[in-house]
């Protein structure tokens, strides 16, 4: 391994093959091939022989021992940008700072998940298999790519239809102050109360501790019932803006969305139009939290049949304790949430549970959260929902699932 290290770090500092000073380890003589080489990174301070005045280029070397040579080279100027980000642990012991070289080391990162959920309720089950491939670019010190494959395979038939798609491409990144967000991403709008689903989308956001986030953007495909009628259509494109601030034990936001053509590839959902009000906090003391939030919808709807007859506000009450962390095994919570949301104040809702639509919902969801092993963590949660515009239409359900990431 010595062998080696003194030829890179040579090239590295720029040896020559010219003599050097006098003979620096009784174990290397003046006709050694490594000779000109050692002379010079013993006298540049690189390395440094034994206490008997020997160089040991036949020993094993400790990576600690490694990790001072690479720091003394780096300090010298020398290029050694890949053996800096492998012994990027050791380096920092030794209070050597190798983050930008790590970035340079490794621009490109790849990140998965694999979740397997099943749920049932009193008619119908299903249980499917969701595989995930993320990968992370560094463009440059402020901006950087995520693109993210995925495969989702239903195993309640066995027709082989499952397909692969490219779900997600989008860049990050600050221009002066501000932090910017654009391309297809996942959209999560008042804590997924309003949305959270897939859009082509632009976010800018300014400040730290008080935020202000400006977005603009257009859903992707949906499925919805409207006027009785299912349609395949589009979310349609949004414009929005949302004020946070994060104190000590409150975390507290404010916003407002525009929805215009939602539904538009459906007949009855032309023009459709909603706009959207929220507001929201949440308070942790110890290992509790609550968070509350409440909505309100004011869509042009003519169908009253549907949205236009749905309530136009709701509010949404949740109760955790602790709570599974993928890397730290044995780690758990239990949470609880109370919804009751009108037809109008959703678009296309985070909850498992069922939404009935644009009908708007009413209901709780009780779950728990286990981590079993580093990177695995289960979820079971059971919800209760009904129809707010049919008291009589109910729906139980259990969802369960177990998340691997790697």
């Amino acid at each position: 391994m010595k062998k080696s290290l003194v030829l890179a770090m040579a090239m590295a500092l720029g040896v020559t093959a010219s003599a050097y000073a006098a003979n620096p380890f009784s174990d290397v003589p003046a006709g050694h091939w490594a000779y000109d080489s050692i002379s010079k990174l013993a006298a540049a301070g690189v390395i440094e022989g034994y206490a008997d005045a020997s160089f040991g280029g036949d020993k094993l070397m400790t990576r600690y021992e490694m990790a001072q040579i690479v720091a003394k080279a780096m300090a010298k100027g020398a290029n050694v940008d890949k053996l800096a980000a492998e012994f990027a642990e050791e380096l920092d012991n030794l209070g050597v700072r190798v983050a930008k070289l790590e970035k340079k080391a490794d621009n490109v990162k790849v990140a998965g998940e694999v979740r397997y959920h099943y749920m049932s309720t009193d008619s119908e089950f299903e249980h499917q298999l969701r595989s995930r491939i993320f990968i992370n670019g560094q463009i440059n010190e402020d901006w950087s790519y995520t693109g993210m494959l995925q495969n989702i395979q239903d195993f309640k038939n066995n027709t082989g239809d499952e397909g692969t798609s490219f779900k997600r491409a989008f860049v990050e990144g600050k221009l002066g102050g501000v932090a910017v967000k654009a391309g297809r991403y996942d959209a999560f709008f008042a804590d997924g109360n309003i949305y959270d689903a897939e859009a082509d989308g632009l976010e800018l956001s300014y400040g730290d501790k008080v935020k202000l986030t400006g977005f603009v953007g257009k859903g992707t495909d949906a499925e919805t019932e409207l006027a009785g009628e299912t349609i395949d259509s589009t979310y349609g494109k949004y414009v929005g803006a949302e004020i946070s601030a994060e104190l000590k034990d409150v975390n507290a936001k404010v916003g407002y969305f525009k929805y215009k053509d939602m539904f538009e590839n459906g007949d009855l959902g032309k023009g459709l139009e909603n706009k959207l009000l929220y507001v929201g906090a949440d308070y942790t003391v110890g290992d509790v939290n609550v968070a509350a939030m409440y909505l309100k919808g004011d869509t042009n709807s003519k169908y009253e049949q549907n949205i236009g007859k749905a309530d136009d506000d709701g509010v949404v009450v949740t109760l955790s304790y602790k709570g599974a962390e993928a890397d730290e095994v044995g780690s758990w919570g239990l949470f609880a949430t109370y919804y009751n949301q009108g037809g109008q104040t959703y678009v296309a809702h985070t909850t498992d549970a069922n939404t009935f639509d644009n009908n708007g919902f009413k209901g709780y969801g009780i779950g728990a959260n286990y981590t079993f092993a580093k990177n695995m963590v289960g979820t079971v949660v059971y919800y209760d929902t009904e129809n707010k515009l049919d008291s009589k239409e109910d729906d139980q359900r259990l969802w369960a699932d177990l998340t691997f990431t790697f």
